[in-house]
């Protein structure tokens, strides 16, 4: 496949019906070699062509998907088996504008600008985002990171005094109010330009190392911190630990800072603030690697982005089952 720049007005001309989406999805992911999902052959395998127009689904409508055939397993699959689009009954040619929108919109987009642009249900759009927020996430097998790395950790969420009353944390009028905002904690290499967050409890030094332990070498690393004392039990683990004092309005010295930090929870900040109003705990995580996708792959064009995303939604078939019932049960 000859390299494809995309913009809007480009996709809209390249994908003028639903077969053409097909086509286009097939040669994102396939790149002109079909893939069974099935057994992972890459063998000649065969187009099933359709009788007439299209194919004619169990309750009597016509869909334009395109069949093949496994040449070695004999099963049948289609460039959406076991995918994020796996079993999606929104249109494709909508999928590819989504998908291309959350990878070209430095701010992310909201839901309900989804549903409202796209003519979908706030239900199908809250979904279509989130799978594709599925597809975004760090590969499972990432491996660590090593040399020099900033970790850095925020607040997320609203002030208790900006709540209602009866939601406010319980206090005695002499106490300090607590915060229970959601500490989000994350690690930049950059030498290599990614970023790495997560979710975490809190800022003890136990819990940062046990977060640090799962993402970074701890032998091989000199990390880059501000002067939080929680980092300073991690000083026998760590080849180097430098510090950067910002109570002293440090924010740089020899090449130390925490400013790429920084500068991600910034934007991490604005989007959250500014295009999705409000972020659920359950559902915080997505958000954070929907936004370390976006970082990490900053230095590519629009087009590079949204390649390298098709290519990691196989295998990451999500149902929307499991997310709501997380929500309910947390």
């Amino acid at each position: 496949m000859a390299k494809q720049q995309f913009s809007i007005p480009a996709l809209m001309a390249q994908v003028p019906t639903e077969e053409a989406a097909y086509k286009l999805l097939e040669d994102l992911r396939w790149n002109g070699r079909p893939v069974c999902p099935h057994c992972g052959s890459i063998a000649a395998h065969y187009f099933l062509k359709p009788r007439g127009e299209g194919r004619k689904t169990r309750t009597g409508t016509i869909s334009n998907r395109r069949v093949w055939k496994c040449k070695d397993c004999r099963k049948q699959f289609s460039v959406l088996t076991g995918t994020i689009f796996h079993g999606t009954k929104v249109p494709i040619r909508t999928w590819i504008m989504v998908v291309f929108e959350m990878c070209s919109s430095k701010n992310g987009v909201a839901a309900r600008e989804i549903e409202r642009k796209y003519d979908l249900t706030p239900k199908s759009a809250w979904f279509m985002t989130q799978r594709i927020r599925e597809a975004m996430r760090r590969e499972p097998l990432a491996g660590l990171l090593s040399g020099t790395v900033i970790a850095d950790e925020t607040w997320i969420g609203g002030k208790p005094s900006n709540r209602p009353k009866h939601k406010r944390p319980a206090r005695k009028r002499w106490e300090v109010v607590q915060t229970d905002k959601t500490v989000v904690l994350a690690l930049v290499h950059p030498e290599s330009g990614e970023v790495r967050s997560r979710v975490i409890p809190n800022v003890t030094g136990e819990t940062l190392r046990q977060a640090l332990s799962l993402d970074v070498d701890l032998a091989e690393t000199t990390l880059h911190t501000d002067e939080a004392r929680a980092y300073k039990s991690l000083r026998g683990e760590l080849k180097g630990h430098e510090t950067v004092v910002h109570q002293a309005d440090e924010y740089v010295r020899d090449g130390v800072t925490t400013n790429h930090a920084e500068g991600y929870f910034s934007q991490l900040k604005r989007s959250v603030d500014g295009t999705h109003h409000a972020v659920s705990v359950e559902h915080l995580h997505r958000y954070l690697g929907e936004f370390d996708y976006r970082y990490s792959t900053r230095k590519m064009n629009d087009s590079e982005r949204m390649k390298l995303l098709m290519d990691r939604t196989g295998g990451r078939r999500l149902s929307y089952k499991p997310l709501i019932e997380r929500e309910r049960h947390a």
